[in-house]
């Protein structure tokens, strides 16, 4: 046979024939279209062949009336292979269950190692990897991805500076650089108190030094508030000025705002479905129900299948679908100026110390123009306006 594939596919049937009239039965058989092959005398009186196995019927019609005796040596191909499987289905069953097991439990966590952090920082780490999933026996598929952790855990994490992830067959690394904060200098050198901008001085608290601005005084940026000299004419000596000058000072921010404007947002629902990727393919195993969202985004994610050490070329892909709508958002004008306040002092907070109080603000300008509100809003702000200048040794003179 020419194409041994296709024969293989169909099955063959290795066939003896004893009697009479061989040679002439088989030329019947050939003539009667049924492929005949690997034909071999065995003595005077048998002859073996092969023939396919949907050809056994033609072949037991063709015997019949004649002196032969025909048996059926072995089978070939994939359906004598299945009836041996079918057989020794319940050892498959296992030796393939054995695989699963072992495929899952490669694909889990079994280890958290946190390296260079100090034993409250670990503490604090541990505490998000448990709100991310990621504990000893939960599966890998499930968790995000190794970019995702790194970010989530950077920014629930306010003293450290980096975290470095990585997956090493069942077991997570983390790596931590945690910020080295400054400690505070507790015997500072010989300094001044200067204004670091322009204000009207509304209240100070001097520890040391000598006061040389008054309440209500204007000063500029760079101007004297402390002097770090004490003393008299004939004796003077320096000291680390210290306290606090609170100043009265100014900011415009400008703010636009639409009146009308569409936006889409996610409305919560969404569906997940889950395949095996080989390849370019996809196989879908779980979630099979079509969402009815009419608008909507999908976000897909993929897992490498790894089994013991090595990794295969098949992907757990979870594919996730979330419902989107567009909305409208109007203001009037009033509403407009109110958000449009709010927005500009959002934006005011950012600028000033934790300890800066907003004690009054301005409309400068405001109008509408193409559906959107401009404004420029003034702000007196009152904040501790001394910080530190070293004190020069002509100072002293």
């Amino acid at each position: 046979m020419k194409n041994h594939w296709v024969t293989f596919l169909q099955g063959s049937v290795a066939v003896k024939i004893e009697g009479k009239g061989i040679e002439r039965f088989i030329n019947q058989l050939t003539r009667a279209g049924l492929a005949v092959w690997n034909v071999r005398r065995q003595g005077t009186m048998a002859v073996t062949f092969e023939l396919r196995l949907s050809d056994i019927h033609q072949l037991r019609k063709a015997v019949r009336g004649q002196d032969l005796h025909v048996r059926f040596l072995r089978g070939r191909g994939v359906p004598f292979l299945w009836k041996r499987t079918l057989k020794n289905a319940g050892f498959l069953f296992g030796f393939f269950l054995f695989l699963a097991v072992i495929t899952v439990l490669s694909n889990m966590v079994w280890g958290v190692e946190i390296k260079g952090a100090t034993p409250k920082t670990e503490h604090e780490i541990r505490k998000q990897l448990d709100k991310l999933g990621i504990q000893t026996g939960h599966s890998q598929f499930f968790l995000d991805d190794i970019e995702t952790i790194q970010r989530k855990l950077t920014n629930n994490l306010p003293d450290v500076t980096w975290v470095g992830v990585e997956l090493r067959g069942t077991t997570y690394h983390f790596t931590v650089v945690e910020k080295n904060m400054p400690e505070p200098v507790k015997n500072p050198g010989p300094q001044h108190l200067v204004a670091s901008q322009k204000a009207v001085v509304e209240n100070m608290f001097v520890e040391k030094g000598k006061p040389v601005v008054k309440i209500n005084q204007y000063v500029k940026k760079g101007q004297l508030l402390v002097s770090g000299v004490i003393g008299n004419d004939k004796e003077k000596y320096p000291v680390a000025a210290k306290g606090k000058v609170y100043g009265k000072t100014w900011y415009k921010t400008a703010v636009e705002l639409p009146l009308s404007s569409r936006f889409q947002v996610y409305t919560g629902n969404a569906a997940q479905k889950y395949y095996i990727g080989i390849g370019s393919m996809k196989l879908h195993i779980w979630g099979f129900r079509t969402p009815r969202f009419k608008q909507y985004r999908t976000s897909e994610e993929a897992e490498k299948v790894k089994f013991l050490k090595w990794t295969l070329p098949v992907r757990f892909i979870r594919e996730t679908v979330r419902e989107k709508e567009e909305r409208d958002r109007n203001y009037t004008k009033k509403e407009a100026e109110t958000e449009a306040k709010k927005l500009a002092r959002q934006d005011l907070r950012k600028k000033l110390p934790k300890e800066a109080t907003v004690t009054d603000e301005y409309v400068l300008q405001e109008h509408v123009r193409n559906g959107t509100l401009k404004m420029m809003i003034y702000y007196e702000v009152v904040e501790n306006i001394a910080i530190a200048k070293p004190i020069a040794q002509g100072d002293l003179e």
